[in-house]
């Protein structure tokens, strides 16, 4: 299995104490009612309030967009995934389309520049300022042009560990027509995952913002997990309004 050949170190295992849990409360609370504003750069406009952004990272198939549902129903946040921003300009067949089509029939990363200004639009347009970026970044090319491009780092980042036999199985299984939702294509997809995600996953687990979340359980037992991470934000949300 992916997860195994290339260890992650105590520094994963070692964010899933409590110990972890109570940093990251303390943080995401004092970051949410303090109210710091965003740099000004060429991302997100100030006017808009600094986001709260959160990387919801995993391989095909291990369950994170069924988990952002559960955090976007539980606590609020806006779900933006760049899978499904890919697909939908695929599909508005407009100058990008083709390329980007072509990329995930291969199984490559499509041009970070390009998913960052979809990330960046779908930011811009919405009233929400909590953010689940649900499948980026896969790669450090991805992450550095997220943050010169928008301004900003993620305050928390989620790593769904799962066997790669599970994620293929279960993204055979979903049978959504996906283009990319094949055996071949889904081979290729954890071979660039593996190959150039976990230098990602590394970087924020030295930073201290990656929790590492178990994805075999059932839906409600991995949102356990999950749960406690996003609870100081929904305190910190009635603070606000008080």
């Amino acid at each position: 299995m992916w997860r195994r050949a290339t260890p992650l170190s105590p520094l994963i295992s070692s964010f899933k104490s409590s110990f972890c849990i109570q940093q990251t409360e303390h943080r995401i609370f004092e970051r949410f009612t303090t109210g710091l504003p965003l740099q000004e750069k060429d991302g997100i406009s100030p006017k808009y309030g600094a986001p709260f952004i959160t990387f919801v990272l995993g391989g095909p198939g291990c369950g994170k967009g069924t988990q952002c549902a559960k955090i976007v129903e539980t606590f609020g946040f806006k779900h933006l995934s760049a899978g499904d921003l890919l697909r939908r300009e695929i599909e508005s067949d407009s100058d990008y389309g083709s390329m980007i089509l072509n990329s995930i029939k291969e199984g490559r990363i499509v041009p970070s520049e390009v998913t960052v200004k979809l990330i960046q639009r779908e930011m811009e347009s919405s009233d929400n300022k909590k953010f689940l970026i649900d499948g980026f970044p896969r790669c450090e090319e991805n992450r550095r042009a997220f943050e010169n491009i928008i301004g900003a780092e993620p305050d928390l980042v989620l790593f769904f560990d799962c066997p790669e036999d599970e994620m293929v199985k279960r993204v055979l299984n979903r049978n959504e027509g996906r283009i990319d939702d094949n055996i071949d294509t889904v081979k290729k997809r954890l071979k660039v995952f593996q190959a150039l995600s976990l230098p990602v996953i590394n970087y924020y687990a030295k930073k201290g913002k990656l929790h590492t979340i178990n994805a075999i359980g059932s839906v409600d037992e991995i949102f356990e997990q999950v749960h406690p991470l996003f609870a100081v934000c929904k305190r910190a949300g009635r603070r606000e309004t008080t």
